[in-house]
Order: C-alpha cells, then sequence, then structure tokens
C-alpha cells in the first residue's frame, strides 16, 4: 500500500472547501416540486434552458431559502432584474433628482 492511504490520496492534506456552484443535496427533498417542474419545462422545451428560466430561478430562490446553498443575489447567478420593478432605493433616487 501506498503512504498516501488506501486510496491514494494523501491524508495530511488539510481540506479543501468546494468551488461556487457545489452546494449539498437535497437530501430532505426540500425543492423537489421545483426542481421538477425545472426538469419538466426542459423536456417539454427540447431542453432549451432559456425557456425555463423562471423555473430554474424558483429552484434557486427555494434553495437558498432552504439554506441548501448561499444566499446570492440573483443577478449574480445570470438573472436580471425583473421589467418595470424598481427598488425602493432606485425610486428614492428619482424623487430626489425630481
Amino acid at each position: 500500500m501506498s503512504a498516501g492511504g488506501a486510496f491514494g490520496g494523501n491524508r495530511g492534506l488539510r481540506p479543501v472547501p468546494p468551488e461556487k456552484g457545489v452546494f449539498p443535496l437535497d437530501h430532505m427533498h426540500e425543492c423537489d416540486l421545483e426542481k421538477k417542474d425545472y426538469l419538466n419545462c426542459l423536456r417539454s422545451s427540447g431542453h432549451q434552458s432559456e425557456k425555463c428560466r423562471d423555473f430554474s430561478k424558483k429552484y434557486l430562490q427555494c434553495r437558498m431559502e432552504k439554506n441548501l446553498m448561499a444566499r446570492q443575489a440573483m443577478s449574480e447567478l445570470g438573472f436580471e432584474k425583473e421589467p418595470g420593478l424598481e427598488s425602493s432605493e432606485e425610486k428614492n433616487n428619482e424623487s430626489i433628482d425630481n
């Protein structure tokens, strides 16, 4: 057997945190409905993911709400702001400018 352990790994190295995009599995099936909706959408749209963005967004929001992934702004995950929706800060800035 090698000095690195039974499976060739070096037991003395510190564990490395997962890269962005890697998060815990949903063992308790807390977001199964959202996941199934998204997968059904992909199947019915011929796997054209842009047609299923709303389902993808709902799935990611569920994962964040259930602490299955770190909270992040949806814009950082590739989702733009909804057209016609402004944050209260943007509205306040407009009223100050006028």
